[in-house]
């Protein structure tokens, strides 16, 4: 078997906000990339990702900076297709960067690392007995999230900033929200979320702020050591 990690994306592979912390654990020849869109043209991610009518959609950030809405259901068979190609080549964990939730990725040896289903009850141990505000990267989230933080010890209360925003004021303003809100814990529930983000708000609000990025790259390296 491989042993390196494999970071897979349902875009285009890149450096991801979450690399540097995986470097801090592993040295870099032990990590390779590998993005479901890579080396596809816009007409070839048409053709094989679009969405038609009424169809779940999920959107995904290009390389270039341009986002596209395309069918949920095709990403995930594609994203098993690949996980199935990186399992053949001999890679042992596989650490799957999205934010989306997927109900039926699967390995037959592989140690396949989805954050959405490891962080909440990671997060859910740590901050038990407190009230979370949750920290989201755009509208429309909270809906789709409820499910996801439903074993918390009190119904969470949310806010919105993206991390790709270079204005502080919207992160300030959310994260002020959520401590008018009663949080005294704070997860940014995004891979988009940086250590300085954390850093700034832990700062600012005083109380702790948890960057599940953190948990999810210190997992991934042990599962190598």
């Amino acid at each position: 078997m491989n042993n390196t990690l494999v970071t897979l994306t349902p875009g285009q592979s890149t450096n991801s906000d979450i690399v540097p912390l995986l470097l801090e654990h592993l040295p870099a020849d032990r990590i390779v990339h590998s993005g479901l869109l890579d080396g596809l043209t816009p007409a070839q991610i048409e053709q094989q990702y679009g969405a038609v009518a009424a169809e779940n959609v999920m959107s995904i950030h290009l390389n270039d900076g341009s986002k596209l809405l395309l069918s949920a259901a095709c990403i995930e068979r594609g994203l098993q297709q690949r996980i199935d190609q990186l399992e053949r080549s001999g890679y042992e964990i596989i650490l799957l960067l999205s934010s989306e939730k997927f109900s039926g990725l699967t390995t037959r040896h592989a140690t396949l690392l989805e954050p959405d289903r490891i962080v909440p009850p990671l997060v859910e141990a740590i901050v038990e007995g407190h009230q979370v505000g949750i920290m989201l990267p755009q509208d429309g989230l909270k809906d789709r999230l409820a499910g996801k933080w439903k074993n918390l010890s009190y119904p969470p209360c949310f806010a919105v900033a993206s991390p790709e925003h270079p204005d502080e004021e919207r992160l300030i303003d959310a994260a002020l929200s959520l401590q008018e809100q009663g949080a005294d814990v704070v997860v940014l529930d995004s891979i988009g979320y940086q250590q300085r983000h954390r850093d700034f708000l832990q700062k600012l609000l005083g109380i702790p702020v948890l960057l599940p990025n953190v948990l999810v790259a210190r997992l991934a390296a042990e599962l190598l050591l």
